[in-house]
């Protein structure tokens, strides 16, 4: 039998893909990555807020397409959609065999097996049965991947399913991350991302409270063969002295951070239940890029949230402004079901929270235009990712663009002149959108 895995969603889902990708080929399954080459299809869904959510159902649909057709024999569908909606899902879609929680993952082959058996499956295991550890199927590029040093979340935004959907926050034991890392490090994986719904908080369940993350990150470092260690997902009330000492000291941390303060004005980030107000993030902003130099800021705001006003929408706008982030992402506020915040008064049109969120999206695009201008003549160092023969460029990332959500960086280059994986040093030329043209000076 041949399956196809098909992850939506976030890096942490798609280490939860890689561990079920692992146990299908342990358990003598053929893995194809075309569903319409499968005779079974794995669906591990996102189901964070509407648009995701609306992408799973879509996926759905397109693969029952496929089972109609008489391609596939047979589908599984898990991960947080699963999780989060449960017979909802198996009643909706009754073309689905297997409809699965997170804490069944483990058992993906046992389930292949009862649907190939002729039986409908639908199991939902308590959450904490979904291990923190376990074999991996690399689903990127052979030269980096992600490391997933938390489970769940316990901080208790108003805004957010996630806790509904993963349980409580549980950190990965110590040891067992770094044995993870040393793996990944012998199976030739030179770019490290380090990755939980919320970094900072790694080590505080079993450290009475203290982060661990600066002890983690520079045992990290410790380890022979990676060459880049990115950090993803740091609450901006978490980062602490210690962290952003490690950060400027530590070579192979790149200079780079995903800070997602969702707001910046206080009444907002209150009703969030978020810390902080502007001032707060300003001197946080400020010290990192007196303390590490060249560092790479980016940010996740929500705008449209229950409450906010256009004083609130301006204020943000004027930091964004002020702040000039390297990298920024806004989402329209999602009303989601059992939720604080969905039962709050003051719920803004949705129309408006779409605008407010085009109207940022296009303010940042001024300004990373501008930022990418300033780089052109400046020298930095890039990893190959691929060749695109429509261009003839080679496709490559610099260390202030994060995989798969950052810009890229152009090179002209004749098809495998440069590996997959290999390290460069490179010059820009000019830019393209959020992109970026260079040429390699030495390699």
């Amino acid at each position: 039998m041949t399956v196809s895995m098909i992850s939506l969603g976030c890096a942490k889902n798609l280490v939860d893909s890689e561990r079920m990708l692992a146990l299908l080929e342990k358990g003598g399954y053929s893995l194809t990555a075309d569903p319409a080459d499968a005779d079974i299809a794995v669906i591990n869904t996102c189901g964070f807020i509407q648009s995701a959510k609306e992408e799973a159902i879509d996926t759905i649909l397109e693969i029952i397409g496929l089972k109609e057709a008489g391609t596939l024999k047979g589908i599984v569908v898990t991960g947080c959609l699963a999780e989060r909606y449960k017979q909802e899902v198996a009643e909706q879609f009754p073309e689905v065999d297997a409809v699965i929680g997170i804490g069944d993952q483990t058992e993906i082959c046992k389930v292949l097996d009862e649907i190939t058996g002729g039986s409908r499956v639908t199991r939902f295991a308590p959450k904490c049965n979904m291990p923190l550890t376990g074999e991996r199927l690399l689903a990127t590029l052979p030269f980096f991947a992600y490391l997933k040093i938390a489970e769940g979340c316990s901080n208790g935004c108003t805004y957010c399913a996630i806790p509904q959907i993963r349980g409580k926050y549980r950190s990965v034991p110590m040891e067992d991350v770094l044995a993870e890392a040393r793996a990944l490090a012998g199976r030739g994986v030179t770019e490290l991302v380090v990755i939980a719904q919320d970094t900072t908080r790694y080590g505080e369940d079993f450290s009475g409270g203290k982060s661990l993350l600066p002890d983690l990150l520079t045992a990290l470092c410790r380890i022979d063969g990676f060459r880049w260690i990115r950090v993803l997902y740091c609450y901006p009330e978490r980062i602490t002295d210690e962290l952003i000492e490690v950060i400027a000291r530590e070579e192979k941390i790149v200079k780079y951070l995903d800070i997602p303060i969702q707001h910046c004005s206080g009444s907002v980030l209150k009703a969030m239940r978020r810390e902080g107000d502007v001032n707060t993030l300003r001197a946080l902003f400020r010290k990192l890029r007196d303390r590490v130099p060249g560092i790479t800021l980016r940010t996740t705001l929500l705008v449209g949230f229950p409450g906010e006003t256009e004083e609130d929408f301006t204020e943000l706008s004027e930091f964004v402004e002020e702040m000039r982030f390297d990298r920024m992402g806004c989402f329209a506020y999602s009303q989601e079901e059992n939720t604080v915040a969905a039962r709050m008064p003051d719920q803004v049109d949705e129309e408006i929270r779409q605008k407010r969120a085009d109207l940022l999206m296009e303010q940042q695009m001024t300004i990373s235009a501008e930022l990418n201008a300033a780089r052109v003549g400046t020298v930095t160092e890039a990893v190959i990712e691929g060749y695109d023969t429509w261009s003839g460029c080679c496709i490559a990332r610099t260390a202030a663009d994060a995989p798969d959500i950052d810009g890229r960086l152009l090179i002209a280059a004749d098809e495998g002149q440069y590996a997959i994986g290999q390290f460069v040093t490179a010059q820009i030329t000019d830019t393209a959108d959020y992109d970026l043209i260079g040429e390699v000076i030495s390699s």
